[in-house]
């Protein structure tokens, strides 16, 4: 078992980001976690991610914790996730996320590693 604070978290900013600061809690590196990882990002007003930026193998949930983030997909379809909203992402699905708002937007992040085998059992 492995308890993690936030405030002992190390921030990093994936390439092709900007104003988005990450720190994961759980992964490989952190926590020897094996089949996913999760992390807090902290999006400021105008930050966010383009299209071709993401690993896009992976499956991901981001659950919006503070203000909102607009997520815009591969058609320029675009879906406004509030605080306690969610939005899912199967593996191959392209998508970028924008802060629009007027203050910093959090959100939990859950994704797989793409050679995580399935844990569902069939």
């Amino acid at each position: 078992m492995i308890k993690k604070n936030y405030d002992e978290l190390e921030s990093y900013r994936p390439e092709g980001v900007s104003g988005v600061t990450c720190r994961r809690f759980h992964g490989k590196s952190e926590t020897g976690a094996s089949k996913f990882w999760m992390g807090v990002s902290e999006i400021e007003p105008g930050g966010g991610a383009d299209l071709e930026c993401d690993d896009h193998s992976m499956e991901k949930v981001y659950y919006v914790l503070e203000g909102k983030i607009t997520v815009t997909d591969k058609n320029g379809n675009q879906y406004v996730v509030h605080a306690n909203e969610s939005i899912s992402f199967p593996p191959n699905e392209e998508s970028g996320l924008k802060n629009e708002g007027e203050s910093v937007a959090r959100m939990l992040v859950i994704t797989d590693y793409p050679d995580a085998e399935d844990a569902v059992e069939r």
